[in-house]
């Protein structure tokens, strides 16, 4: 088995260190540790290792699942990486157990029966380079302008041999939310392939209107997420799976191998941020991507650049005129402004590149600002060197 480098990882080590202003993160800027107790008492395994009982009956309850189809994980990193352990590439596949389904469709014949995996793409890289090394794998290209999620192009993706369909929502990076009725219809083709449909929903709780999760449409649907992106808790390494039985049952098996249990001060800060907190906590971060959003929205508008507008804190932005492509700009811009942007070619797309607005508003107003005194010191340039030639 082999995997592909994971290019933006890679690009962030290269860079980021010694940027001054990190102008591609994807999440929302982190809370202080002082709002929160920060005492779990002895520090010790979380037992049992898949998360304490009653912690993840309430985080079932989310998705209209019990608390043993729940697995709190270190991240949504490693809750996508079970997942896929758990569905792709092992002939010694498992039953198939009862969903959570409320549709009267029926879960799949079997966990891990399949070596297949359709992904909707541009998308966060492991969400296609991990099945790709467990499996096979179809990409299903969103088509700009609009990033629009098509039912129909995942149909004809599906195979007989399909174990999952992906897709993440909120997608990252173009800042699409893909509507209700167009999800459903993907888990109906999952339905009809015998397959689940993984959405990873990090991003989820940012929207001002979120909808239903995955995991809440039948027995087909798995949810992965954490704390990391819509609450500003991205040290706690705390996420989970939500899903059928037997495929969390198998992730957990697997996790035995990985990370064994939660961290255990992300357990313990996550309870109070999914408790009394979390209103207040969604709220503040709600209204921070929102005005970050519009800040964001003028300065693309200023420069005579594209882009569709996201829900989340990233967004998908055209390459301004006078740079080769998406990678050429962003060297520039962190050679010249010390501002790190990620080029849109580690996505697929080399004549776009992420930004992300989630972090503190002096920060972003002052990497706006520098990114602009590029755009403009080479758009100033491009034109002497016109004139000069054409004086010549």
């Amino acid at each position: 088995m082999r995997i592909d480098p994971f290019g933006l990882e890679r690009w962030f080590a290269e860079h980021e260190h010694e940027a001054d202003i990190m102008l591609a993160e994807s999440g929302i800027r982190s809370l202080d540790a002082s709002r929160f107790d920060l005492d779990p008492g002895k520090l010790g395994y979380v037992i049992p290792t898949n998360g304490d009982p009653e912690f993840r009956a309430s985080v079932g309850d989310r998705y209209d699942r019990s608390a043993d189809e729940v697995l709190f994980t270190c991240g949504t990193q490693e809750a996508n990486f079970l997942t896929f352990l758990s569905l792709l590439g092992d002939e010694g596949a498992v039953d198939g157990g009862p969903g959570a389904d409320g549709e009267g469709d029926s879960p799949p014949a079997g966990v891990g029966s399949g070596t297949h995996a359709v992904v909707v793409t541009p998308t966060y890289q492991a969400l296609h380079a991990v099945p790709d090394a467990f499996g096979d794998v179809t990409r299903v290209e969103l088509e700009p302008p609009e990033w629009e999620l098509d039912p129909d192009a995942i149909a004809d993706a599906a195979r007989d041999d399909t174990a999952v369909i992906v897709v993440n929502n909120p997608n990252n990076p173009t800042g699409q939310y893909h509507d209700e009725a167009a999800m459903r219809a993907v888990y109906d083709v999952a339905v009809e392939r015998d397959a689940y449909l993984l959405c990873d929903e990090v991003y989820r709780l940012l929207a001002e209107e979120p909808q239903p999760p995955v995991a809440s449409y039948g027995a087909h649907g798995i949810s992965t997420t954490s704390l990391t992106k819509a609450y500003g808790l991205a040290g706690l390494r705390f996420g989970w799976i939500a899903g059928p039985e037997p495929v969390v049952e198998r992730a957990w098996q697997w996790k035995d191998y990985t990370t064994i249990s939660p961290s255990l001060f992300g357990q313990h800060v996550a309870k109070q941020a999914l408790g009394r907190r979390e209103d207040r906590i969604l709220s503040e971060n709600r209204e921070l991507a929102a005005a970050h959003r519009e800040t964001v929205a003028d300065w693309v508008s200023d420069h005579d650049l594209d882009w569709l507008d996201p829900v989340g804190v990233n967004a998908f932005v055209t390459v301004p005129e006078g740079f080769d492509d998406a990678e050429a700009f962003c060297r520039t811009v962190v050679e010249e402004a010390s501002v790190v942007l990620a080029p849109g070619g580690l996505f697929g797309f080399p004549d776009r590149f992420r930004i992300g607005f989630g972090l503190p508003t002096e920060e972003l107003e002052d990497g706006l600002d520098r990114v602009s005194r590029v755009i403009e010191d080479h758009a100033a340039a491009s034109d002497s060197a016109a004139t000069t030639g054409g004086d010549a």
